[in-house]
């Protein structure tokens, strides 16, 4: 009991220094830049020939001030050929920019809409110009769901799906929406709920191709002003409660039970048809029902400790009396030769 109390303490530490920790992150005003700091250059758009230009503008400053102050050259003329240098080297460290293949960069001078810039090598003036957003023009994945939303038939449904969608205007999507990304997600979350509270869970759980375009259309419409176009929706799964999932089986198994009995009732009435069809053929023949009687006696008893029970009807009707008779007084006379 100590240690499992011991155990138990020492998770609750843990979970707790977790969540102070976690709290502290969130709640700690650096947190952006912490996030920054651990993203690659590439995610930054620190491109690699500012930095080396920039590495080797510091380089040329520094021996060059060094070795004119070993030849005895004045500080002021150091610092002449010190501070150009290094001003040159920032100045085109921040000025030449690079955009991939798939982005577009949104830049602004003096706060005006000077133009989109990329894919490939661009210049901008430092200090008026600024890019503000890079806009990804490949297809994104967002995925969105419902939760516990009313169907028409006030069924609670938890739904979830994917959005593909892409940019195709970079300028609109930019400047006609603070965040593109999370209007698009929450416009997707809030079409999903006005279509699944028109539609019943029926139509839901069969319909999806059906829910999927009605979807895209009202979403395309939403997001086309921002520049946003919606390729496909794809329903990835619908929970509906556990109780009504159990209602639904039980009723499955009803319907199943119900179809087998069905078809078991029209086979026999198959059966009894064909029975009827075969009767015909001895109605005439008394000679031939003897025979066939006399067969299914021979077939019954053929096994030793076999059991034959034969209707009181067929006994009269067959003469199997007497036919039986006659196969036990046969066997009798087979044992007394052996």
């Amino acid at each position: 009991m100590r240690d499992k109390n011991r155990n138990y303490d020492s998770q609750s530490n843990n979970q707790q220094s977790n969540q102070n920790e976690n709290g502290s992150e969130n709640l700690s005003p650096f947190r952006y830049f912490s996030k920054t700091k651990q993203q690659s250059m590439a995610e930054q758009h620190i491109n690699g020939i500012s930095m080396t230009i920039l590495i080797v503008c510091i380089l040329l400053a520094t021996g060059g001030a060094v070795l004119l102050d070993s030849l005895g050259v004045k500080d002021g003329l150091i610092f002449a050929f010190f501070v150009p240098v290094m001003v040159l080297g920032f100045y085109l460290f921040f000025a030449i920019q690079v955009a991939r293949q798939w982005e577009k960069a949104v830049v602004l001078r003096m706060g005006k809409m000077r133009g989109l810039r990329g894919p490939g090598l661009f210049w901008i003036v430092p200090i008026l110009d600024s890019i503000t957003t890079w806009v990804d023009q490949r297809v994104m994945v967002t995925p969105f769901s419902a939760e516990k939303t009313l169907t028409r038939d006030t069924v609670p449904v938890n739904v979830d799906a994917v959005l593909f969608w892409l940019v195709w205007d970079a300028e609109k999507a930019a400047l006609e929406v603070e965040n593109y990304r999370a209007a698009i997600a929450w416009a997707s979350q809030t079409a999903l709920r006005e279509v699944i509270g028109q539609m019943t869970l029926a139509d839901i759980l069969v319909g999806r191709n059906k829910m999927d375009s009605d979807l895209q259309k009202i979403i395309d419409e939403r997001t086309t002003p921002w520049g946003i176009t919606v390729q496909s929706v794809e329903i990835r799964d619908v929970v509906i409660p556990a109780d009504l999932e159990d209602a639904m089986s039980r009723q499955a198994q009803a319907e199943r039970e119900r179809q087998a009995r069905v078809i078991l009732g029209e086979s026999e009435m198959q059966i009894a048809s064909s029975f009827e069809e075969a009767s015909k053929a001895y109605v005439n023949n008394p000679t031939a029902l003897h025979l066939r009687a006399m067969n299914m006696l021979f077939e019954g008893l053929k096994q030793k400790g076999a059991l034959v029970i034969v209707p009181s009807s067929a006994v009269d009707t067959m003469n199997l009396g007497g036919i039986s008779g006659m196969v036990s007084l046969a066997e009798q006379n087979v044992d007394k030769i052996n």
